[in-house]
This record gives C-alpha cells, structure tokens and sequence, in this order.
C-alpha cells in the first residue's frame, strides 16, 4: 500500500478538506511522505483556515480562496525551502485545515454541588448546567497550544477542560453575587454574562472564542426541593379548617359518584367519614373557642399537682380561693419557676399565709 499511495500522491496535485462531521475543529491533510508537488491547487472553503507546516514551523496561513502553491504566493516557504532541485520538484510540508464555524451545544454543568450560604435556608448545596459556543479565533494560536501534531482534533478532546474552566468561574461568580436561592431563576442571564466575561481571557489563551454561554438550571437537593414543595403547599392550602371541609365533601362526592365501590367498601369509607367530621369539628370548635389573653408580665404562675395530674398556670388569687375551698392543702405539690422541683404548698413562703388562719392537721395516732 506504500507504493500505491505514493504513485497516487505524485498524481493528485488538488489539496482540498470538506467536513461530515459535525465536531472536528482541525483536520491535516494526509500525503504519502507529505509531499505537495508544485503548482498544486489549494482549496480553502468558507469557514475553513488552511495552514502549512514546514520542518516543525508554520509557515504560510491561507483564508478562503483558491490557491496555486508556487513561490510567489509562498513568500515564506521560499525562505524556509533551499529549493535544490528546482522550483518544479515536490516539497515537504503539512497542511492543516481549521474548522472555523461555530460548534454550539456544547455541555457543562458543576460534578460536584457548589456550597453556598442563603440568608434564608442557611447552608445549601446547589448543582447547575447550561450549554456553550464555540468558535477557533486564533488557528496560530490553537495550534501552538492546543493542537500540535494531532491530524484529526476533535471537540470532545478539550470540552472537559473548557468545561471545568466554566464550572470554576460560576462557583466563584455565584458565590460572590449573594443571590438567595429562591431568586437565582429570575438572574439566569445576568450570571451567564458574569460568567462569559470572566472566562472571555482565558478562552482567547487558548486561541479560542466562547458565544452564548447559558444556563438551563440551578437546582437544590432533592430532598431540599420536596421540604419547598411541601411548604409551597401549606402555602396553597391556607385556611386548614376550610381544606378538611373541602375534602370531606370531595371524599362524598366520590362516595355518591361510586355506590358499587362504596358498599364493597363502607366500613373503609365511614371510618374516613367519621374522622373527617371529627377534624372538622376539632379546628371548628378551635377557631370558635375565644382567645384568653396572656398572663400579667411578672405574676408568678404557679402548677398544681391535684389527684395525681398536672393543672395550671394559675396566678396567686386562684391560688388562693383552691386554698380557701379546701381543694389545696397543706400537702398539695405546686410547683413554679424557677423551683427545682416540687414542694408541698405549706412550704412555700408566698402561700404560708393563706395557711396561717387554718388549723393544722391532726397529729397521726
């Protein structure tokens, strides 16, 4: 096959690229031996940037056109080549052809969630991704210092760079912003232009240019999302009492809709009847009952043990008609900040004087 192809590369003398794919950015035009014969015809298509390599140094660069490669439109090459055979023999060099049409949808998104702290949720881990543009702006320079010898470099072989170039400077964009989270969705575009500016220098180091930087979400943890979801429905809900009674009249609704499934299954469904009406009941009865107003700032409030269970607060006056009905005695526990535990109710020195009138129990046989 040596032979055969370097027969052919005496015979083809048309140096020409045409692109199928849709992620190669650089693509060397393959010769036996890189020889080009003189007076070869190069193609350069619009879009495409044509470079010739010679002994390891650029050394003509061709925009779109048509050319004849002879030395008066290589005035470099004439300077590189010593030509000792004549201006009609073959000469060594690489050409390299650059893709230089826009390479859209390309991915990036954060490996690893970004910890920030939100004025209302506090600590939180956040993830995003978006997509990228990309565009060779400089073919010297992207040649130099991304491609080098590689004959077909495709965009895959630096996306990962690029893309943990864009996350880096999204998590130190979003973490200086100070943006709560809940106000993130409605500054998508402001962070891609923060993030596009800050890596726009970067991106040309590499002889490249970054366009319509995006990003698609922001996103909380899973179970942070369902903790907003369900305060998001508390919120929908609102009045609970008028919820329960809405519910209880849809479950009857049903009921009356399906009178074959509500007899296979009427002890389910007066079980769930019977507590909807008791719910209802509970939250009627509690947002009838009156609202007592506070205790007076500064009355001691005082918790009595009596027949063994726990009552109270009560301020003194109440305390003192219990004593004065006999429903307190001496013995009562009564307890009230700050006391470390309970006591009888004669030991106290703010009721000793209810007592002092009262005769004291008779002494045990």
């Amino acid at each position: 096959m040596g032979l055969i192809d370097k027969i052919l590369g005496e015979f083809v003398d048309v140096i020409e690229w045409t692109d199928s794919s849709t992620d190669t950015m650089v693509y060397r035009f393959e010769r036996y031996g890189n020889e080009i014969k003189y007076g070869a015809m190069l193609t350069v298509r619009e879009s495409q940037t044509a470079i010739l390599v010679n002994e390891g140094r650029i050394a003509d660069v061709y925009q779109p056109g048509l050319y004849k490669l002879e030395t008066n439109n290589m005035p470099i090459m004439t300077t590189l080549e010593s030509w000792p055979h004549g201006f009609n023999s073959p000469f060594k060099a690489e050409v390299y052809f650059f893709n230089m049409r826009r390479f859209t949808d390309l991915k990036w998104g954060t490996k690893n969630p970004v910890m920030l702290r939100d004025k209302e949720f506090g600590p939180v881990r956040l993830r995003a991704y978006g997509t990228y543009a990309l565009k060779i702006k400089n073919p010297e320079v992207f040649s130099k210092e991304i491609v080098g010898t590689n004959g077909h470099f495709r965009t895959g072989e630096i996306s990962d760079q690029l893309r943990n170039l864009i996350t880096s400077r999204f998590s130190s964009i979003i973490g200086e912003a100070n943006i709560p989270v809940l106000d993130l969705a409605g500054n998508y575009d402001d962070l891609s232009n923060f993030v596009s500016t800050r890596i726009t220098p970067e991106f040309l180091e590499y002889g490249l240019e970054v366009g319509n930087l995006l990003i698609e979400n922001i996103s909380l943890p899973e179970e942070v999302e369902k903790a907003l979801d369900k305060r998001t429905s508390m919120g929908v809900i609102g009045n609970l009492n008028d919820y329960t009674k809405f519910q209880a009249a849809e479950a009857m609704k049903a009921a009356a809709e399906n009178p074959s499934g509500a007899a296979s299954a009427g002890v389910g469904m007066g079980m769930g009847f019977g507590m909807a009406n008791e719910m209802t009941k509970a939250y009627a009865d509690a947002g009838n009952k009156p609202a007592s107003p506070p205790p007076v700032p500064g009355q001691t409030q005082f918790y009595v043990a009596i027949h063994g269970e726990e009552s109270g607060p009560f301020d003194v006056a109440i305390i003192k008609q219990k004593i004065q009905s006999g429903e307190i005695t001496r013995e009562t526990l009564i307890w009230h900040d700050p006391m470390p535990e309970w006591m009888a109710a004669e030991k106290l020195d703010n009721l000793i004087g209810y007592f002092s009138k009262m005769p004291p129990p008779l002494p045990h046989s």
